[in-house]
């Protein structure tokens, strides 16, 4: 995740939970972090946009790039064909096995997320900061912010 992403949220949830000093920024920073990452997870989706290295096996068949939304396939010495489909899902075709570079992401930037999964990261971060050694869930409201953003696979990607 880019660092500048990070430092947006670590803003993000110290203005949510009114902290003005600056003396726990690496805490509010690391569950920041955590955030994001726990949000790419649940969704099945990179959220901000960067690019992402795939090593793929050879095959004569289309193989689907491990990471969604794909924007654009920049890279990969034995990539015979490309594709990106309506749903962002990147297909290659290799003619050997080998390394595929991509960029793939929701949005561009912190400020391009959706708002509500901007939303669900900042309570995200805010719920891991204030629940700090004690085994709190975390809030419903971050599952259902999320949710309709959730991507899921039964089996491996066909085409």
């Amino acid at each position: 995740m880019p660092a500048a992403v990070v430092a947006e949220v670590r803003e993000a949830a110290r203005g949510y939970l009114r902290i003005v000093a600056r003396d726990e920024d690496g805490v509010i920073e690391g569950a920041a972090a955590a955030a994001l990452a726990l949000a790419e997870g649940f969704t099945g989706q990179a959220l901000i946009a960067r690019e992402h290295v795939a090593a793929m096996a050879a095959a004569g068949e289309w193989r689907a790039l491990p990471v969604q939304p794909v924007r654009s396939i920049t890279g990969g010495g034995a990539v015979a064909a490309v594709d990106i489909d309506a749903n962002g899902t990147g297909w290659v075709r290799m003619a050997a096995a080998g390394e595929v570079r991509f960029v793939a992401g929701l949005a561009e930037d912190w400020a391009g997320l959706p708002p509500a999964v901007a939303q669900g990261v900042v309570l995200l971060a805010a719920h891991l900061i204030e629940a700090r050694g004690r085994d709190l869930a975390p809030p419903a409201a971050v599952g259902a912010l999320w949710r309709p953003w959730r991507r899921m696979r039964i089996g491996s990607a066909r085409r």
